[in-house]
């Protein structure tokens, strides 16, 4: 199992960036996805989550500001990031998992992509 993420860069605050996960080695629509980020000094947290049937969950922090998408299809997962802030600043990371309890837990998670870097200026 493969998961490549790209789309991190520089964005200033107020702005965007669109996130994306390519996936490879797993029968990607049986495959809950999510998103989790980390950043300098704390630990890996939880960002966002899209079922196989397409059930969306968010981190409060990023409610109203993400979105989490798939392309079956395509094999990947994407997160829009909108009105971005400082402290979004980490390196996100998308994962892969069967089943969909507890979905925030990222030691659920069996597969990890390698992060890639957003980085918001204020």
């Amino acid at each position: 199992v493969q998961l490549q993420a790209s789309g991190g860069g520089l964005a200033q605050a107020g702005g965007s960036l669109r996130l994306s996960c390519a996936a490879s080695g797993l029968t990607f629509r049986s495959y809950t996805m999510g998103w989790f980020r980390q950043a300098p000094g704390k630990e890996r947290e939880f960002v966002a989550a899209i079922t196989w049937s397409g059930t969306t969950y968010y981190a409060d922090s990023v409610k109203g500001r993400f979105s989490i998408s798939r392309d079956n299809a395509k094999n990947m997962v994407l997160l829009q990031m909108n009105s971005l802030k400082p402290d979004d600043t980490a390196v996100y990371y998308c994962a892969a998992r069967s089943g969909s309890s507890s979905i925030y837990y990222q030691r659920y998670y069996g597969y990890w992509g390698q992060g890639t870097l957003v980085t918001v200026s204020s």
